[in-house]
């Protein structure tokens, strides 16, 4: 199974996840945003499989350092080059892992749920 990690290596939700998926025995790749930046055309797809709410990551200081009436004004697609500008903006960690249908998507890190998508 090929298993990509999204995120960013100082994170604690990134390090607690890459603890989960070393001691459950699973080889991943780690892509660092800080490192090796944010796609447009990848988070588009989480964008339309989970939907922009749970792919923006507005509990952070990124986003509450925007203000508010610019916020509101903030579309898919702005929201979106928003988040390649400022990868912090993206929620942590997100997975994209082999499924017999194709590509599954983890966003965010909840144990019980991995261990059943990866299981």
């Amino acid at each position: 199974m090929t298993i990509t990690l999204y995120g960013i290596s100082n994170c604690d939700t990134v390090a607690k996840a890459r603890r989960w998926l070393e001691g459950n025995g699973y080889t991943y790749t780690f892509h660092d945003y800080k490192k090796g930046g944010a796609d447009a055309g990848k988070i588009t797809d989480w964008v339309l499989e989970a939907g922009l709410d749970k792919i923006l990551n507005k509990s952070g200081t990124t986003w509450k350092k925007i203000p508010e009436d610019l916020r509101a004004m903030l579309d898919d697609t702005s929201s979106i080059a928003l988040m390649v500008e400022q990868p912090s903006m993206i929620k942590r960690p997100i997975v994209e892992y082999d499924t017999k249908g194709g590509t599954g998507l983890l966003v965010g890190f909840k144990a019980p749920e991995w261990a059943v998508a990866l299981g």
